[in-house]
């Protein structure tokens, strides 16, 4: 787990205010601390972390300085095939949407570090024969509550649940299609085959995300947003397309085959004279119609097998060792420091709903710390079932054993901050210290 700060310049509002005093040090694994205190006085004793930052990037260190160090070393293990994800935590009003998807999509030395990462995968595939004919694969959805929206399907409320498989599976409602076919819609994936289509499909589907109030400004992040870049090929969009047709029509055949066995069994049997079911005499089992309703869901199951066998066969061809690779990127939503029996600052100008949405994001972001902590020390049993984000996650944590995942906590050096920065640099460096 890789770990990095980064403090944010002042805001033209801020800039009279008076600054937190810090420092940084480095030890002999060439990990950083800091050391923070509220203002530059002997009066204030200063709280220092112990050495858990691979670096510490300056209020004047910009997205392309931040960028170059954390996040484009992970791009040739990505094309190599290892998965590799990055979080950026920090309290509302830190730049942690600056940093991740940034707000001036004209100038390179500011975009964020989404787009920073797709404009360097592009670059990539044009400049490498084994890379001819892919693409990426957008994702991009919100959890917000517990909750999930598709912010490439006009926002689509969406639904979390934990499948037979083992695995979290993230589903919209369900669709009724031509020919008797039924469908639950997936989180939509949008191929995009060059950098201008991927920029044009991240703006678009940011424009569906939630804002609202906090303790900090009044257009806060209020929801987790996920940004996942699949590396894709013409066949495996192809390949998945057929996965969906086919189970689409796997699920009618499957309810009917189970209508009939009810309703076959339900006939078969009578409730007799002290009130048992028994054999009915007057009707014997159709076992005709239950074994051709049976064959035909045999037969439409073993189209999806076949259908998934060629999406795995594709990915497992070897040619292309990062095809089905995943870039995953999280802006988490902002986090609220409780100061005594309320939020800081602002607490009475918050309603009751943004109250209760405040805990459930730091309830998310307790059970996220506990995940990394788990996880980083490689312990026998991760919490991923303790919030739906961290079960959401679970697939990203587990896929990069062969890669790596990265915290980037975003602070304020504004003295009035200083409880909240203080509090985002305790939450990273609890991560960063169990590094082996």
């Amino acid at each position: 787990m890789n770990v990095f700060a980064r403090w944010r310049p002042l805001a033209a509002t801020e800039a009279l205010l008076e600054e937190i005093d810090r420092r940084t040090d480095s030890n002999s694994r060439s990990l950083t601390s800091v050391s923070i205190k509220r203002r530059a006085s002997a009066e204030d004793r200063p709280w220092t972390s112990p050495a858990a930052f691979n670096a510490i990037f300056n209020p004047e260190d910009d997205n392309d300085k931040l960028y170059n160090d954390a996040v484009a070393p992970s791009i040739p293990r990505v094309l190599q095939g290892e998965n590799c994800s990055f979080f950026a935590y920090g309290h509302s009003g830190s730049g942690k949407t600056h940093t991740v998807i940034g707000y001036d999509f004209q100038e390179s030395k500011n975009l964020g570090l989404c787009l920073r990462a797709a404009k360097q995968l592009f670059d990539a595939f044009n400049d490498q024969n084994s890379c001819q004919g892919l693409g990426v694969g957008l994702s991009l959805f919100e959890l917000r509550r517990k909750t999930a929206f598709d912010l490439l399907n006009n926002r689509t409320q969406c639904f979390v649940r934990e499948g037979p498989d083992g695995k979290v599976h993230i589903r919209g409602d369900t669709e009724m299609l031509e020919g008797g076919k039924v469908r639950v819609r997936a989180i939509v994936q949008q191929p995009c085959w060059n950098f201008g289509s991927f920029q044009r499909e991240l703006v678009k589907g940011l424009e569906q995300r939630a804002t609202g109030s906090s303790s900090v400004h009044d257009e806060s992040s209020r929801s987790h947003a996920f940004l996942q870049l699949e590396i894709v090929n013409q066949s495996l969009v192809d390949a998945r397309n057929a996965l969906f047709d086919r189970q689409s029509e796997l699920v009618p055949v499957g309810k009917l085959a189970t209508d009939i066995m009810m309703e076959e069994d339900a006939k078969s049997v009578i409730r007799g004279q002290d009130g048992k079911w028994v054999p009915n005499p007057d009707y014997q089992k159709d076992q005709t119609r239950i074994d051709t309703i049976e064959a035909k869901k045999a037969r439409c199951e073993a189209r999806v097998l076949a259908a998934e066998e060629e999406i795995e066969a594709i990915i497992e061809s070897g040619s292309t060792p990062c095809l089905g690779t995943k870039l995953v990127f999280v802006d988490l939503a902002g986090a609220e420091y409780y100061e005594g029996n309320g939020f800081q600052s602002q607490a009475s100008k918050r309603t009751l709903q943004e109250r209760q949405e405040g805990r459930q994001i730091n309830s998310d972001l307790l059970a996220l710390k506990e995940v990394m902590r788990a996880w980083s020390q490689s312990q026998k049993r991760i919490p991923f079932r303790s919030s739906t984000l961290t079960m959401i996650l679970r697939e990203h944590f587990t896929s990069t054993s062969k890669g790596n995942s990265t915290i980037i906590v975003t602070v304020s050096p504004a003295a009035e901050q200083f409880a909240a920065t203080l509090n985002s640099l305790k939450y990273a460096s609890l991560v960063g210290a169990v590094k082996p």
